[in-house]
């Protein structure tokens, strides 16, 4: 690595752009310093599994100052889940292990034309469907904070490589915790949009996966989502939330107002909260009455069947993949949960989605009446060890043990709220800790701002993990 290398790795992605655009460092300067730096650490940290160094390099010297796109030269990862023209994408499986698109997804596209340049496609979970990153056909990501744990998942590359510095900023996914659960063990700032803000095209809406940002900062963040939303859904999209009064990244600079903020350690399944986990929830919650908000403990009112339901609707998704995954060369959990999904019948997958909303007639309720954030842990336990929750003589299992590890994010996937993970501290063992903030439907721009009030009264930007 160059002298200087690390000052730019850990630069916001904003800053950056600033720099670019008023002629201080070229774009190729800072491709380059980022390809330094995955070249010196990447090998140990695993959290890219396609490169396309040369290809950014490239694009960068034909970027000059005073170019108008707001990101132009500005470095940035795509989760190996979306398609990249021309870059292969395999979803972190080997049925797909040579797949090279031939169109970039729109909200690809859409990073693209902000004048982003993309490095590569970071490391996942086979098709996201776990918490933590060990696609058997590759490599596993690891937590740069402890390389023998697991950076999360299923977006566990691209909060390693922002925590990491080999990426500024990422565009990432969550499908039951995705951005949020490595967001927390990476120390990271991430956040999963509402239903429908950021557009799947060209492929169907997931009403369970969202695409967002990980990112070291808040207004990073809300700039990438104002990037990836766009002005509008694309056309043909069935669900769509509502357009932000203004861009999400000014909320990052404005007042939170004196908000209701209801917190609670308890999940809604009964399982164990690590005690570092439950301390940083009651340290956010009495740093959120410091700065004058309205703070209780309550839980809202969710019935556990959600969690349950919760596997039926993943499987269902799983099954209606396209393209279609050759089964014999899938991993055993993802092999199980196509077979789940194909014994579901359209009626019977039509009355659970009626099952889960009754069941969240309540939960709506409290956010209209009592709360206008909720505050919880975004994990229950310290990141896993690898390997330590793999099974696969019984692979269903890996879910149960994945609930015990993340069972206060899914919810939120079911009914289609923002939540963001806020980084918070470290636990006893040097881990990072985060807490996540969950907010009313369609209203990203309050999380943004209570966010951003706690990046101030407590900044953790400037925290870098040993590798």
């Amino acid at each position: 690595m160059a002298p200087g290398d690390d000052e730019l790795a850990f630069t916001p992605a904003l800053e950056q752009a600033r720099l670019v655009r008023e002629g201080e460092v070229a774009a190729v300067e800072l491709v380059e310093a980022y390809a330094r730096r995955i070249e010196a650490l990447d090998g140990r940290l695993g959290s890219y599994l396609t490169l396309c160094l040369d290809r950014a390099v490239a694009e960068a010297r034909e970027i000059r100052p005073g170019d108008p796109r707001p990101f132009a030269g500005v470095p940035v990862s795509i989760k190996d889940l979306y398609d990249t023209e021309g870059v292969r994408t395999t979803y972190g499986s080997a049925a797909f292990a040579e797949h090279v698109p031939p169109a970039d997804e729109e909200s690809v596209r859409r990073i693209r034309g902000a004048g982003f340049v993309v490095l590569g496609k970071t490391n996942t979970s086979e098709f996201g469907s776990l918490p933590w990153t060990e696609p058997r056909a590759f490599h596993p990501a690891r937590n740069p904070w402890d390389l023998e744990r697991t950076p999360g998942g299923s977006s566990g590359g691209a909060a390693a490589a922002v925590a990491a510095g080999l990426c500024p900023v990422a565009q990432a996914s969550d499908g039951g915790g995705s951005i949020r659960i490595p967001a927390s063990v990476c120390g990271v700032f991430g956040l999963k949009p509402s239903r429908g803000r950021v557009t799947a095209a060209p492929g169907p809406v997931n009403l369970l996966s969202q695409r967002g940002p990980i990112s070291r900062t808040v207004a990073d963040a809300a700039a990438l989502l104002d990037v990836m939303s766009g002005p509008g859904a694309a056309a043909g999209d069935a669900i769509w939330a509502p357009p932000p009064e203004r861009p999400f990244l000014s909320a990052t600079s404005e007042d939170p107002g004196r908000l209701r903020v209801a917190f609670t350690t308890t999940a809604i399944a009964p399982v164990d909260v690590a005690p570092g986990n439950r301390a940083a929830v009651e340290e956010a919650a009495a740093l959120l009455e410091d700065l004058g908000h309205d703070v209780f403990e309550q839980a809202p009112p969710a019935d556990e069947s959600l969690l349950y339901r919760f596997p039926v609707l993943w499987a269902v998704q799983m099954a209606s993949r396209s393209p279609r995954p050759e089964v014999e060369l899938i991993e055993p959990l993802n092999r199980e949960l196509i077979r789940m999904g194909e014994g579901v019948s359209a009626p019977d997958h039509q009355r659970t989605w009626h099952d889960v909303e009754r069941a969240l007639r309540p939960v709506g309720a409290f956010f209209a009446e009592r709360a206008d954030v909720l505050l919880t842990p975004s994990v229950a336990t310290p990141p896993p060890r690898i390997g330590q929750l793999r099974d696969d003589d019984q692979p269903m299992m890996e879910l149960i043990r994945a609930g015990s590890f993340t069972p206060f994010t899914s919810i939120w996937n079911v009914s289609g709220q923002p939540a963001a993970n806020v980084p918070w501290t470290f636990d006893d063992q040097g881990l990072p800790v985060g807490v996540q903030l969950v907010g009313r439907p369609a209203d990203e721009a309050t999380l943004f701002r209570l966010s951003a009030q706690i990046e101030r009264a407590r900044p953790w930007a400037d925290r870098s993990p040993p590798v």
